[in-house]
């Protein structure tokens, strides 16, 4: 290169015959093209800069993805374990309703529990009406009215953290709840051991409910009926044992409910057995819970074999099943 006055001219030798080729720059030009040069070999640095950056967010993105999956199946697990809880309570709440009705102890209002409200408060302003939640909503969305998969996602986790924490909220009163009402029974189980023994808490016969206990429709005069006992299928001459301990206050035969057994339990309760084959006890007897008192049959008023089992508490009919634990 050679460099002249005002301009840079740039010699090429094609060969020792060939004339050489000139390219004359002037110094303005180099100049601005240096200028240029440099400003993209600048804007090139930034974007591989950049590059580095964004890949770097892009890998940090990824595993924060990769938590929130984790996270997530995590706290479903969690959420499945509470219902599967909750559920148990339930269950045991069941248990506890019939205890209590064993037990004589009344049950707790439901509305009580449920319906409990305070706090303070006054008359909403005008353009208050649903404002929070409104704000809360637009807040959300972009302008084509839909959350972005970064909202969508932090919004689930967010209702799903906070149905985990309502069902936690409800599990810890009912356990609480549940926890008092175990208190009152062992106090009232230790006070009453002797009425254990007389309740017929067990099914006297293994079989399947054919009628319910309550109104029906009668299977012999095809009108509206009041059931006041439950009838309970088996086979021919099953066994059918005494539910509670007790005394045999009755045995024979009527029109309608074949052979019969009464039994008294003490405490007003009393108990009848119909429809059997065999009577197998007798009048003043004292039975155990689970001993035999007879066979099941069809005699009387009946369609086919089955017991007829009735429960009464203070001359009055009540549900067997609400005594029944097993």
């Amino acid at each position: 290169m050679r460099e002249a006055k005002d301009s840079y001219t740039i010699v090429v030798f094609r060969g020792a015959t060939s004339k050489p080729l000139r390219f004359s720059f002037s110094r303005t030009f180099v100049r601005r093209a240096m200028i240029v040069g440099a400003s993209l070999l600048l804007v090139e640095l930034l974007f591989i800069f950049q590059y580095v950056i964004r890949t770097g967010d892009m890998w940090e993105l990824n595993a924060l993805r990769v938590e929130i999956v984790n996270a997530r199946e995590q706290t479903t697990a969690f959420a499945n374990a509470v219902r599967d809880l909750k559920q148990r309570l339930l269950a045991m709440q069941e248990i506890n309703k019939k205890l209590r009705v064993m037990l004589g102890i009344q049950p707790e209002k439901a509305e009580d529990l449920l319906n409990g409200r305070g706090g303070g408060e006054r008359p909403l302003l005008d353009g208050e009406a649903g404002g929070a939640l409104g704000t809360s909503q637009e807040g959300a969305r972009d302008r084509d009215g839909r959350r972005s998969e970064a909202e969508q996602t932090d919004y689930n986790e967010k209702d799903l953290a906070f149905q985990v924490q309502h069902e936690l909220e409800q599990l810890q009163t009912e356990t609480v709840s549940q926890e008092r009402t175990l208190e009152e029974l062992t106090m009232a189980a230790n006070e009453r051991r002797t009425r254990w023994a007389s309740t017929p808490s067990v099914w006297p016969v293994r079989g399947w409910v054919t009628s319910h206990f309550g109104p029906r429709i009668s299977p012999f005069t095809g009108e509206e009926a009041l059931h006041d006992g439950i009838d309970i299928g088996a086979a021919p001459n099953t066994p059918i044992q005494a539910p509670a301990g007790g005394t045999v206050a009755a045995v024979g035969f009527d029109a309608k409910m074949g052979n019969i057994i009464n039994i008294d339990h003490g405490y007003g309760i009393q108990t009848q057995y119909g429809h059997l084959a065999k009577i197998m006890v007798k009048k003043g007897q004292q039975v155990k819970r689970g001993e035999v008192i007879g066979l099941l049959g069809s005699t009387g008023f009946s369609t086919g074999p089955h017991l007829h089992y009735l429960v009464k508490v203070n001359q009055r009919a009540v549900n067997p099943q609400l005594y029944i634990l097993n």
